[in-house]
């Protein structure tokens, strides 16, 4: 692992949970019980967003996959460039005569023929080593693609930055999403214990007459229904947590937290929406991987063009042959080399040339209309997270008055109901208002930063690897 992930290490097993989110409650009826969870004895480790950040940046696999197709694309470009150097090559040969020619048949019938004894011509073993050397000198459409593979290399680093703007936008979603699990956590934590405290109070009065059969099972009732909220509420975190540690490329059993809680991002939500104005989509990663795109289709159509300009290669031979019969030995052996200048002159072949112009032609155009639509595509996207993230400041700030409402009124039917002036229902009623107006509070913020952070991946903000310490 990276040393940057040297900071977390595994220091639990168990779940973050509290003891105080489970109150054990008393029933004289059936003697039932509310779960009890015990808090594991060490706690994990909490990072904040930068530092999950910085660890993903490290250690997440689509990053590492990105970074090995960079270096993939270097070594082609590397490749390319090759052809502009000498290539040499080495060749030998060997072969065993295993029928020799024989005279008489090729001379046909005569007295010559017919007085030679040893018919049979040609050696028995023949051998032959030598070395070629050949260099491209003038070749316009080799040079053109060596800048074809430049741009490769480029496309690759462009592709990698999206990988990581990406992994950040995923990681920063995952970490709130934890936040808002725990807050939910929160929020229904408070409600069973408030509906085990409201149990208590009709447990006594029932004990004392002064509260019917029917309020005291209804409040038994309300605490058993508070408890599959808090189990989900529990789940939800554990899920957000393996979420989260997946997208930073740890291991699923690293025991860590993170920090702060979904509320400290509403600090900055007037100032976060009106930072994006005016937006600039130059750094966005698909137009630029499309202008790269652009500059590609546009050197192919001049490779393709350079394939009617002729060219110059040099070339030179070095070779050394021998034929002998029994014994190999006393053979002897005869060089043999050349040099010369080849000229290749592209006369003919049948419009391949001009139809491979062409193709590149129409793929450009067809880029460009890509990018078009692109660009609009990216400009209703942009719009429809500024949209998001100023109905949710705004739902926040509603939701904000609708908690402090929801919460008086509560108090107030609490002491009514102690004063006997409210039912239980009444109370029951007042509590669910509290928490869904804390939930969509809570919710408002989430779907605010889940906004923020897509619209930041939308014009490129980066976490770069500069800004980590």
């Amino acid at each position: 692992m990276n040393k940057k992930l040297a900071a977390i290490v595994v220091v639990a097993s168990a779940l973050m949970c509290t003891v105080d989110a489970f109150a054990q409650y008393r029933s004289d009826v059936d003697a039932e019980s509310a779960p009890v969870v015990q808090a594991d004895s060490a706690a994990p480790v909490a990072i904040t967003l930068d530092q999950a950040l910085e660890i993903a940046l490290s250690e997440n696999v689509s990053v590492k996959i990105a970074d090995k197709e960079i270096q993939r694309t270097e070594y082609a470009k590397k490749g390319t460039y090759a052809a502009l150097y000498p290539s040499v090559d080495a060749t030998g040969s060997y072969q065993r005569t295993l029928i020799k020619n024989d005279i008489r048949a090729m001379m046909g019938d005569s007295e010559m023929t017919g007085m030679m004894k040893d018919t049979k011509i040609g050696n028995s073993n023949s051998f032959s080593v030598g070395a070629t050397a050949a260099m491209p000198v003038v070749n316009a459409q080799l040079w053109a693609s060596l800048k074809v593979s430049g741009l490769g290399v480029e496309a690759a680093v462009e592709k990698a930055r999206s990988s990581r703007l990406e992994m950040v936008t995923q990681v920063k979603q995952a970490y709130y999403a934890v936040l808002l699990a725990k807050e939910a956590f929160n929020v229904y934590k408070d409600v069973y214990e408030n509906a085990v405290t409201n149990f208590e109070k009709v447990e006594s009065k029932y004990k004392a007459q002064k509260a019917s059969e029917m309020e005291y099972l209804r409040a038994k009732t309300t605490v058993s229904n508070a408890i599959p909220n808090l189990f989900n509420a529990e789940s939800s975190i554990v899920l957000a947590l393996w979420q989260l540690k997946a997208v930073m490329g740890i291991d699923l059993d690293t025991d860590i937290d993170t920090v702060g809680d979904i509320d400290d991002y509403a600090e900055h939500m007037f100032y976060d929406i009106h930072q994006h104005d005016s937006l600039d989509f130059s750094g966005n990663s698909s137009l630029r991987q499309l202008d790269i795109q652009s500059r590609t289709l546009e050197q192919s159509i001049k490779v393709n063009k350079m394939a009617y300009v002729p060219s110059i290669s040099l070339m030179a031979n070095i070779n050394y042959s021998a034929v002998a019969n029994d014994p190999i030995k006393k053979m002897s052996w005869f060089p043999y080399s050349y040099a010369g200048v080849s000229l290749s002159i592209p006369i003919f072949s049948g419009f391949k040339r001009l139809n491979d112009v062409r193709q590149s032609r129409n793929q450009y155009e067809q880029l460009q209309l890509t990018r078009q639509d692109t660009e609009r595509q990216l400009t209703i996207a942009a719009e429809n997270y500024r949209i998001t993230m100023e109905t949710n400041m705004k739902s926040y700030y509603s939701a904000g008055d609708a908690v402090e409402s929801a919460q008086k009124s509560y108090d107030i039917v609490e002491k009514s109901y102690e004063l006997g002036r409210a039912t239980l229902t009444d109370l029951n009623d007042a509590q669910l208002a509290v928490v869904q107006s804390r939930l969509s509070q809570s919710q408002a913020v989430y779907n605010f930063v889940v906004a923020k952070s897509n619209l930041e991946q939308l014009i490129s903000k980066e976490f770069m690897d500069s800004d980590i310490d």
